[in-house]
């Protein structure tokens, strides 16, 4: 696209530009106008107004470094020569007013370049990152704001490729902060005016190097990065760039696919990517600008083309997840992308006079292509196609996958190449790498035998690699050791020679003293015996060694050790009871970590300490002394410190009077109000489940409606009965309608409810214990119960005894016991009366319904209930699925005959127009309008007008038969 002058930024001669881009019939274009509260501050000029002619001149480059249109340049040099001279003085003093290095284009090339030759800038203090930032960011704001001069200026001195080389250098740390961002909004702030613009789609790897930030994590980047290459899309030659660029990140981020990247960030909804709908909304409109735009206005081939990329990457599910963010603007992105497919769909279904091709079924497709193609001159060719696929390899493994591949890259070029050779698309062979042609051409023998040797290669390579990095490390280790011990040998070098000294100074004092002492004991011994005695004569005679040997203080320890080690000889424990039983004790005793006598005090004192949990009392009770235990026991008590632990245990227990029949009534007192807690909601769910049945009037007029039904439907077989049994409740799920066999009697039932008995829909508030109740099996029920009873009898028993006998010290077992009876007899006998009540209640509901009573267990009897519940629910929630469904269907059809209207509209208006004339424009506005679905507007409202027409004409020749029979 050639530059073009027109309207820069903000400040740009205080003019405001609006966005009115859609506004024609062509591809969108870019205008202006000055805005309509615009007034000039009133000032007076500090200088002379030179003549008219030098003032034409000086506003000439003014208007110039404006970058404005020709239409708006004539509305400029229209003014009066003092207005004329007034905005020149102003333009002038402002430009002065912000002279300083900043403004200038070499400070921010000089700062791009060192910041790119530091590649990293995780090294950086903190302090110098925020520097950094700021700079890139007064470098986006100066692209903005400054005079087209500048820009011009920037241009010239190459600074786009410093920002390219910029973001080609970063590293992955480098890529997630935030001065990735500010450099694309630098790249977005250049594209901001026509020269930019003209400028970066030049480059020839501009846009490569832009998509190439879509591999970061930061989402404002890639944000950033989609709403460039959408907008770039709406531009005339840019689509095709976008398809390269996508194209070129495939091989960038090693996709198995083009656009795998995109669908796979849409699909993303762990971690921060759970409510990040910008993203999602930037994909969108990206891929909506991709198929739109470029070849996508005319071309029904080229959109069905690229379409099917996305649809086999998946894109239909998550358009119908992306439904759930409730997102107008996203919503309004997903609704184009859905009524384009549909009206694309429905224009090829016309090619071949069908209603509608479902492209997932082979057959249809198939047949479709053989009755196009039947009695052609084509149809031997077709044929011999179809023979030679037979003959093609086929095998599930190798590389025969890449005949296939071929064959399909071939035939997308064919479809998409135009009359004149021009390719709209350069993916289908492009992307398909000429050596894979090659490589299919050799011998898959040859070709495996060179995957082995390469993979072989890989291997050793990476063996060496692994060997190489581990002797690196030895190396290092070594170095490292080294080092440590030339420190510890010259710290040890020093305290030698330091040790030396100091003997020496001993030495010299001990042989001062020695001298000392040999004269203080001469004078001492002179006269005695020891004048003459010399034992050094001895030594020569005597066997040293052997005196060493004998008398060493170091032996008579060792000696002695050995002595204590014997004697420390612990004694041989003895057992007498059962090893395995004896193992499985020690365990038990080791987990309640309570010595004999603890064990003894908890038992005679009913457990006031709460020392036994439930679960060891449990355990307990299976290690009770038994008779034989007892007898051999006793039999060794003499010995009773050589006993092993777990003998010594019994042994003490079995000293407990009625140690058996106490654990047991210390177990029932503890499990006692955990029983009770287990039975009360079965009885009360079973008392609450049959006054709801008894008393629901709501299931009565249901019961009623469906006894209506069935004498209908069975009239003049088993018609005109009085009743039917609760079981066949649970039948009408499985009464399907002749019409349509996803409907059954229980949808319709609940379709005349909800329209003519709308508060019997309210039953099911109504029997609300009924699922529990369905779990009460009363043959499990009145066992617990007896079990409680026969528990209560054997812990009185035992309380009787205990009463009639003397009581030892610390026995509390009466006192504790005969409270715990009177508790719990009364909440016995208060259970034993709520069951007979509930079994009287049960009895009334089973007769009720004139069920017998003999037969029916609770379980089964509102079993039935619960089920049938449960089927209503789910045909309720059916029903919801269908209305939601038909209506989604009724308002897509809306939309989508719309947009074909829109869309034919402005084809139509697109030829009848002349030759257009692009204007440029605020490349903001453009990301503006498409993020936000204005670019669409045209387009959606004629494909809802379509749909709208065509839906009316299918409803008067089709209509649904209504539902006139049921079969049961």
């Amino acid at each position: 696209m050639a530059p073009r002058k027109r309207g820069g930024g903000g400040s740009r001669g205080g003019l405001s530009f609006v966005f009115c881009c859609f506004s024609s019939n062509d591809h969108p274009e870019i205008t202006y106008k000055l805005r309509e509260d615009f007034a000039l501050q009133s000032m007076e000029p500090s200088l002379p107004m030179p003549g008219y002619d030098e003032l034409d001149n000086m506003f000439s480059d003014l208007v110039d470094e404006l970058d404005l249109t020709e239409k708006h340049r004539e509305a400029m040099f229209a003014l009066p020569a003092e207005k004329k001279w007034q905005i020149y003085c102003s333009k002038k003093k402002e430009q002065e007013e912000n002279k300083s290095a900043t403004s200038w284009p070499e400070y921010y090339i000089d700062q791009l370049n060192l910041m790119a030759a530091r590649k990293t800038l995780l090294a950086l203090e903190k302090e110098d990152e925020e520097e950094r930032n700021k700079t890139i960011e007064s470098l986006k704001t100066a692209l903005r704001t400054q005079p087209m001069s500048f820009v011009t200026r920037f241009i010239d001195l190459d600074g786009l490729t410093c920002i390219l080389n910029f973001l080609k250098s970063m590293d992955y740390d480098t890529t997630e902060l935030q001065i990735h961002t500010s450099l694309i909004g630098c790249i977005k702030a250049l594209m901001n005016n026509s020269q930019g613009r003209a400028h970066v789609l030049a480059h020839s790897e501009s846009i490569n190097i832009i998509a190439q930030s879509l591999a970061t994590e930061n989402i404002k980047t890639k944000v950033a990065v989609l709403e460039i290459m959408g907008a770039v899309c709406l531009v005339p030659g840019g689509h095709k760039k976008i398809l390269e660029a996508m194209l070129h990140y495939q091989r960038f981020a090693c996709e198995r696919t083009r656009f795998q990247t995109l669908i796979n960030e849409l699909d993303r909804s762990t971690g921060r990517y759970r409510d990040e709908v910008s993203l999602k909304t930037a994909i969108m409109s990206f891929i909506n600008a991709v198929l739109s735009q470029g070849a996508g206005e005319t071309s029904l081939e080229f959109r069905i083309h690229l379409r099917y990329e996305f649809l086999m990457l998946g894109i239909q599910p998550v358009i119908d997840k992306l439904r759930s963010h409730e997102n107008s603007t996203l919503d309004r992105h997903l609704d184009y992308f859905e009524m384009l497919r549909n009206d694309d769909e429905l224009a090829l279904s016309k090619r071949f006079e069908s209603v509608h091709i479902d492209t997932k079924s082979a057959t249809q497709v198939f047949d479709l292509i053989r009755k196009k193609m039947n009695l052609t001159d084509a149809y031997p060719h077709f044929m011999s196609v179809l023979h030679h696929c037979l003959l093609m390899p086929h095998k599930r493994s190798g590389n025969t996958v890449q005949y296939w591949l071929l064959l399909d890259r071939i035939v997308q070029q064919m479809v998409l190449q135009n009359d004149k050779g021009h390719d709209p698309d350069i993916a289908p062979l492009e992307n398909f790498n000429v050596k894979n042609v090659v490589r299919m051409l050799v011998n898959e023998n040859e070709v495996k035998q060179w995957k082995e040797q390469a993979e072989k290669m890989r291997k050793e390579h990476h063996e060496l690699q692994q060997k190489f990095e581990k002797k690196e490390r030895e190396c290092d280790a070594k170095t490292q050791e080294k080092e440590e011990m030339m420190q510890t040998l010259n710290k040890m070098k020093e305290k030698l020679e330091k040790e030396s000294n100091e003997h020496k100074n001993v030495k010299q004092q001990v042989a001062e003293l020695t001298a000392q002492l040999h004269e203080l004991s001469t004078n001492k011994l002179e006269g005695t015996v020891w004048m003459d005695v010399d034992d050094a004569r001895v030594f020569k005679v005597l066997d040293l060694v052997d005196i060493e040997k004998t008398f060493s203080a170091y032996q008579r320890q060792q000696k002695e050790a050995e002595d204590d080690t014997l004697s420390s000889k612990k004694v041989k424990e003895l057992s007498v009871i059962d090893g395995r039983r004896a193992q499985n004790c020690n365990i038990l005793l080791s987990r309640l970590k309570l010595s004999n006598e603890e064990i003894k005090r908890a038992i005679l004192t009913m457990d006031e300490h709460e020392d036994l949990p439930k679960d060891m009392l449990e355990q307990l009770l299976k290690f009770v002394p038994e008779k034989s235990d007892v007898d051999l026991l006793e039999e060794h008590k003499h010995e009773l410190d050589r006993m092993a632990k777990p003998d010594r245990f019994l042994y003490e227990m079995s000293r407990i009077n009625h140690y058996q029949q106490r654990l047991q009534s210390l177990y029932f007192k503890k499990k006692f109000a955990e029983r009770i807690a287990e039975i009360k909601p079965k009885i009360e769910a079973l008392t609450k489940a049959s006054k709801e049945i008894l008393h629901s009037r709501n299931l009565k007029q249901l019961l009623e409606v469906v006894l209506a039904f069935g004498n209908y439907m069975n009239k003049g077989q088993r018609g005109n009965a009085y009743g039917f049994k609760v079981s066949s409740l649970n039948k009408i799920a499985d009464t399907k309608s002749s019409i349509d066999k996803n409907i059954t009697l229980l949808h319709y039932l609940i379709t005349i409810l909800e329209k003519k008995y709308p508060k019997v829909l309210k039953f099911q508030d109504d029997l609300q214990s009924v699922s529990e109740a369905a779990k009460v099996n009363m043959t499990e029920l009145e066992k617990d119960i007896g079990n409680l009873r026969s528990g209560l009898k054997s812990v009185e028993s035992e309380l009787d005894f205990q009463k009639n006998r003397p009581q030892e010290v610390g026995d509390k077992f009466v006192s504790v016991v005969s409270q715990f009876i009177t508790v719990a007899s009364f909440s016995f006998s208060d259970v034993e009366d709520s069951l007979a009540e509930a079994k009287e209640l049960f009895l009334r509901a089973v007769k009720h319904f004139g069920e017998d009573a003999s037969k029916m267990q609770p379980d089964e009897f509102f079993g039935i209930f619960d089920q049938f519940l449960q089927s209503f629910t789910e045909a309720q929630q059916e029903n919801e699925n269908i209305r939601k469904r038909k209506e989604e269907e009724e308002r897509r059809a809306k939309m989508e005959a719309q947009l074909k209207e829109q869309r034919e509209k402005e084809r139509k208006a697109r030829k009848a127009k002349a030759n257009g004339e692009d204007d440029g424009g605020e490349f903001d506005d453009l990301v503006s309008a498409l993020w936000s679905g204005e670019v669409f507007d045209k387009d959606l409202s004629k494909m809802k007008r379509n749909r709208k027409r065509i839906n009316n004409q299918s409803t008067d020749s089709s209509r649904e038969r209504p539902v006139t029979k049921l079969n049961i």
